[in-house]
């Protein structure tokens, strides 16, 4: 895994490629194992690098034999293998064992359209002197991440945003719809960020930009439509199709350990990738000291069963407020809840193991049909549908267990918690439409100012827009809703790549290969959610490889203390003088994007204690997380060479000459 940085003359102008060096110095966390900078005239292309496949020789930028083809690249092909062999037979000839050279050799044979041939996941740039083309690529289901911004004449594109930053032209100010967006979705929605003039290139697509024109274009698709298919049948071909998920994934030159959060997915991803080694398999995972978040004895439960060589941290509540400000100065955008801050400290713990690569479950739910979202739309149509059943009251009961704040809420309001207005049932928006009005409450907490520029914004408009639904069953729809918008702009993004590339430390997911995706989209939806049993298909592979204890226990989420990590508790008290500072009356009236009495009134109920539920959790560290984006990236913007605690001052790189394959311009 690694990082990469570009800018393209939009007039093919000459570049400086000091700009793009510049431009590598705030994101070396993402390669510390090396650094490559070329100069192709009206284009300069940057890397860093997190060496994991042919570690002496896969240095990029790289370039074909003529030099007329230049690539760099983030991310892992893992069908590199089978492609290299193909074109081998093609007559090309290979002068390295890495996946970056056969992405070069596959552009030549096919163009832009050699990614439909890749399993992988990536974000990479390829410069086509033929053509003079730029051909800028993000992976189907977007784990790796990649903005852009055309300032002036120039577009410039890395693989995060405060590398963008380096250019002088670029203003750095908050851009209030996408701060909407992230106060009802949890996150922007591609191509939209929280920063003016920032944009990011949606998965599953091209950017591509010719003679000065910029054209963005989507390659691939889920399509959910459901074929007929016995149980037992698809049963077989899920294990399979993980089998050899799991089993790709463990390509690499360095050593690749797993997650294990004590769920199902981590269990079976665990599973799966013992089988496929003959060596120990080295786990790790987080335990909290609150019990409500704990699953460490379902962690051991696993280790125990599959032998495996583990490490877990100790994660509490003043670990993850002291972590908040480097997690969000790498997420780059605010976040609700406080979960990424433990996986952060969880990728910290790999580094320090000396492992590079790690596989998780993320995913499952998403593919397979795991969320409580789901069963929570199917509970509330049959609400809907049945108004005189006296089932419906059994039905809450089988929501949210793990949620005693909502199991121990009056009958009244949890139907109306769970209450379908008129021409609900037909909106294709229907199963998160609550999820999403909850979210949107937090915006009561937005300054005077900020509300009258958003007055009249309907951020559902947003949503409709880009992921229109219709047609498709009511359960694709919610599948389809949680994949294009949580998956790509929360999970892998806030939660997955940035905690973990903080540390350098590469995520890789088998449930996300594609094949995988495109299997469970044709599935019927009630091999995936059975009556109220989620994952039903899963689970049926699931008594294969794992004990009964963790196939059969309750769905419990992924999360951690909010209020605890930012307060303490009554017994032990926590005073982090950032929060008090950014939570200030006085500062919070100068940043101008939250009213400053409300927030007062909000942080004094969190120092007293008082009784506190999940929205007022979510306002708090949303609110802090906005506070601290601006000061870190609006504010006062830290020098590049003190981004994380990782971070390396980027040695001088020398010009790279054009140069036949392969190049070597990298500094190690």
């Amino acid at each position: 895994m690694c990082g990469i940085a570009g800018i393209h003359h939009l007039r093919g102008e000459p570049v400086d490629p000091g700009r793009v060096r510049r431009m590598l110095a705030p994101i070396v966390h993402r390669g510390p194992d090396g650094q490559g900078a070329v100069a192709l005239g009206g284009t300069a292309l940057g890397h860093v690098r997190l060496s994991i496949l042919d570690v002496s020789g896969g240095t990029q930028p790289m370039s074909n034999e003529d030099g007329s083809i230049w690539v760099t690249f983030n991310g892992e092909i893992f069908n590199y293998i089978e492609l290299r062999e193909e074109l081998i037979r093609r007559g090309h000839r290979f002068a390295t064992k890495s996946d970056t050279e056969v992405i070069v050799h596959l552009y030549e044979e096919e163009g832009e359209d050699c990614v439909r041939r890749f399993n992988g996941q990536w974000a990479l740039a390829i410069w086509d002197a033929r053509q003079s083309k730029l051909l800028v690529s993000r992976d189907r289901l977007g784990v790796r991440p990649l903005y852009y911004a055309v300032v002036g004449n120039e577009l410039i594109f890395a693989s995060e945003i405060k590398a963008l930053f380096t250019h002088a032209g670029l203003p750095r100010r908050i851009d209030l719809v996408g701060l909407d967006q992230v106060f009802t979705f949890w996150s922007p929605l591609a191509p939209r960020t929280v920063f003016e003039g920032v944009s990011e290139l949606p998965p599953a697509h091209h950017l591509i930009v010719r003679n000065g024109r910029i054209e963005t274009r989507r390659y691939w698709q889920i399509d959910y439509r459901p074929k007929a298919i016995g149980i037992e049948d698809a049963a077989d071909r899920l294990l399979e199709l993980l089998g050899d998920a799991a089993r790709i994934r463990l390509r690499s030159d360095v050593p690749v350990g797993a997650y294990l959060s004590g769920g199902l997915d981590s269990a079976v991803t665990a599973a799966l990738v013992a089988r496929s080694t003959n060596a120990s398999l080295r786990t790790f995972s987080i335990t909290f000291d609150d019990p409500a978040y704990d699953e460490s004895a379902y962690q051991q439960r696993m280790v125990r069963h599959l032998g495996t060589d583990h490490d877990a941290i100790r994660c509490r509540g003043a670990d993850i407020g002291r972590a908040l400000p480097d997690v969000i100065r790498h997420t780059e955008k605010p976040i609700l809840r406080t979960a990424p801050a433990a996986m952060y400290l969880l990728a910290g713990l790999v580094r320090r193991e000396g492992y590079k690569v790690v596989l998780t479950g993320e995913g499952a739910d998403e593919m397979l049909g795991g969320y409580d979202i789901f069963k929570e739309a199917k509970v509330r149509r049959f609400w809907a549908r049945r108004p005189e059943s006296a089932r419906r009251e059994a039905l809450l009961g089988r929501l949210y267990p793990y949620q005693q704040a909502m199991l121990g809420q009056s009958l009244a309001y949890r139907k109306a918690f769970f209450h379908v207005r008129p021409g609900d049932l037909s909106d294709p928006l229907f199963s998160h439409l609550p999820r999403w009005e909850l979210t949107s409450r937090l915006k009561r907490f937005f300054s005077e100012a900020v509300r009258a520029e958003l007055a009249g914004r309907d951020p559902l408009g947003d949503v409709r827009a880009l992921f229109p639904g219709e047609g498709m069953h009511p359960f694709c729809q919610a599948q389809h809703l949680e994949t294009a918008t949580l998956l790509p702009g929360y999970i892998l993004s806030s939660q997955g790549d940035r905690m973990a590339m903080a540390h350098s430390v590469e995520g890789r997911f088998p449930f996300l290969d594609h094949h995988i995706a495109e299997f469970a989209a044709e599935l019927p939806p009630r091999w995936k959610m059975l009556g109220l049993d989620e994952k039903h298909l899963l689970k049926r592979i699931a008594d294969r490889l794992v004990p009964e204890a963790i196939v059969r226990r309750s769905k419990q989420p992924y999360r951690a203390p909010d209020a605890a990590a930012l307060f303490g508790t009554a017994v032990e008290p926590l005073q982090l003088d950032y929060v008090d500072e950014l939570l200030s009356p006085q500062r919070v009236r100068d940043d101008g994007l939250f009213d400053a009495g409300a927030v007062a009134r909000l942080a004094e109920k969190f120092r007293a204690r008082r009784a506190i539920g999940v929205k007022d959790q979510m306002a708090l560290v949303g609110i802090l997380s906005t506070q601290l984006l601006v000061e870190q990236f609006i504010h006062s913007p830290r020098p590049a060479s003190v981004v994380s605690s990782r971070t390396e001052t980027v040695p001088s790189l020398a010009p790279a000459p054009a140069c036949h394959f392969p190049c070597t311009s990298e500094t190690h």
